[in-house]
């Protein structure tokens, strides 16, 4: 998927017919909505934490950018990625990094479900929500959307508790947003999905492809 890399911030408003989801649209200019200084001040700030898979010293680091609601990244997922899963993250020479990319609502709402769960649920709700991809995506009405992922969330062992505080925390989205769209500048993102190995930047490819890289990262640590 192909989109500019500069979208537009959220604005505050967050709730979709009281059910505790974003629902307004993007808005240019995501500071000129945030809450009064002094008001900001008193809130402590988010970090975001990258969602990372495989051994924290693994000779070969593959970041990927991938958006929630893009074909090409649920088929890479459905392909590609379970074969490295079994060939290098689990035998611990690569290390996998997941980042949202947002490039529509509908992908930030997925992604907030996803990190609702923690690091230890997000790449199995991940999976969900990439097999699933286009049952709740349907036929594109937000209402019925975030009905869905909060199914996906329900099905991943969480209450409405729980869903109604993460996807009400705007300070969390906007934090989100802002984070995606630092990363994206760093990294020059353009489409996804989109991978860094080892710092050199590679759009999608067949999986012997990316084989082909990886073992060459790894001839060149022996």
């Amino acid at each position: 998927m192909k989109r500019p890399v500069l979208i537009a911030a959220l604005s505050s408003a967050l709730a979709l017919g009281g059910v505790g989801m974003l629902s307004s649209a993007w808005a240019q200019e995501a500071t000129d909505q945030a809450a009064p200084a002094d008001t900001a001040a008193e809130a402590a700030p988010v970090t975001i934490q990258d969602m990372a898979q495989g051994a924290e010293d693994a000779p070969v680091t593959i970041v990927e950018y991938g958006s929630f609601t893009c074909p090409h990244c649920a088929a890479f997922h459905a392909d590609q990625y379970q074969h490295l899963k079994e060939d290098y993250i689990d035998t611990g020479k690569v290390r996998f990094v997941f980042r949202e990319v947002y490039f529509d609502r509908f992908g930030l709402w997925a992604s907030m479900i996803a990190r609702c769960g923690g690091e230890m649920r997000f790449f199995g709700i991940s999976d969900i929500l990439y097999d699933t991809q286009r049952d709740w995506i349907g036929e594109g009405e937000p209402a019925q959307i975030a009905e869905n992922l909060r199914r996906i969330g329900k099905s991943a062992g969480m209450d409405d508790a729980t869903l109604d505080a993460c996807l009400n925390n705007e300070a969390q989205a906007e934090a989100l947003v802002a984070w995606y769209q630092e990363n994206a500048e760093r990294d020059g993102i353009q489409s996804t999905p989109t991978f860094i190995i080892n710092g050199e930047s590679h759009s999608n490819m067949a999986y012997d492809d990316l084989k082909s890289i990886i073992d060459s990262e790894l001839a060149e640590t022996q």
